[in-house]
């Protein structure tokens, strides 16, 4: 018979380990980089955000957790494990798996993937870390070719966390064509490598909307599922599109800035999972994900933020980024 996945993304919104950090030997240059901007930050605190963090994860797909689950802005291996030990508390029927490794981010922040380890392997070197190129070091895509458990199928997944704006959006604008070059170049070599027929699906904090240059002209994605099922070069299928004018019809958005929406967070999914594919995505199933709480309840319903970094922490806030989900469906 047919499985569903449920597939998520999440920026977890600077998940560090405490201040002085004895387990995680933060590196020197990292150190710098922080400046004083953990001071402060105890582990009484990283624990308590581990577990609102963790009570949220664990009520994606209807109470039974996600089977894969992507997350960016974390510190290391260590919070991520703390995450891990939480989610499988109050999971005890999922067994999570993490695929991570350090990139050269100056501020030492990550990107990895959780997965339910009776569902996906991770197969001995089929863990990729693409390096963005920029002057000042940056996250790199990470790229894991999953095989499904069901059906023994490759499947290629990237995680993103592009190029923040800071500087200015259009002045920060060429890293992120940068990375969507990365992403185009990568998918195009899992097809040369595994066949014209890999399902590949892309997600993340992209920094850009879906119709931004880096998206449409150099990541090669599009909102129109034809057009990648029919080009002659490998497209994209931007499966966040229709949220961007909300199920209501209002401005929708994984992030907000000054009281405005943004898609920041996206799913992307190549011609090999859509249509009747053995592996495919089910596009009517995306949405941005709001649980009690994680809302502001005023006149514009951003996430709410954990803070720290410099900012005011609030114990019963989440993340500044609201996460976002899609349904995938392997076939016998």
């Amino acid at each position: 018979m047919p499985v569903e996945y449920h597939v998520g993304w999440w920026n977890l919104e600077n998940l560090f380990d405490e201040q002085d950090a004895p387990l995680s030997r933060r590196p020197d240059k990292v150190k710098r980089a922080l400046g004083q901007s953990l001071e402060g930050w105890t582990a009484a605190l990283r624990d308590r955000k581990v577990d609102q963090l963790a009570g949220v994860i664990a009520q994606m797909n209807g109470g039974a957790g996600p089977d894969l689950l992507g997350v960016c802005e974390v510190e290391n291996r260590f919070v991520l494990e703390l995450l891990v030990a939480n989610v499988g508390q109050r999971l005890p029927g999922r067994t999570y798996g993490i695929a991570h490794a350090d990139t050269d981010d100056a501020r030492g922040i990550d990107v990895a993937f959780l997965y339910d380890a009776t569902v996906f392997e991770v197969p001995p070197d089929e863990t990729f870390f693409h390096v963005v190129m920029r002057r000042n070091a940056t996250r790199e895509i990470v790229q894991v070719n999953f095989r499904t458990r069901h059906g023994g199928r490759t499947w290629a997944v990237f995680g993103n966390h592009w190029p923040s704006r800071s500087g200015g959006q259009y002045e920060s604008a060429g890293y992120r064509d940068i990375a969507g070059e990365t992403l185009a170049y990568f998918h195009e070599r899992v097809l040369e490598v595994h066949g014209p027929d890999t399902p590949v699906l892309a997600m993340g904090d992209f920094n850009d909307e879906p119709f931004d240059v880096s998206l449409v002209t150099h990541a090669l994605s599009t909102r129109q599922r034809n057009r990648v099922r029919n080009a002659e070069i490998p497209l994209l299928w931007n499966l966040a599109w229709p949220l961007i004018g909300g199920r209501s019809g209002q401005p929708d958005g994984t992030f907000y800035w000054q009281n405005q929406p943004n898609m920041l967070d996206q799913v992307l999914v190549n011609r090999a999972m859509t249509g009747d594919s053995a592996l495919r995505v089910d596009e009517a199933s995306v949405q941005i994900l709001r649980f009690p709480g994680t809302s502001d309840d005023g006149e514009y319903p951003w996430p709410v933020p954990f803070g720290g970094m410099g900012h005011a922490v609030d114990q019963d806030g989440f993340s500044d980024h609201f996460p976002i989900a899609v349904r995938v469906t392997e076939t016998d």
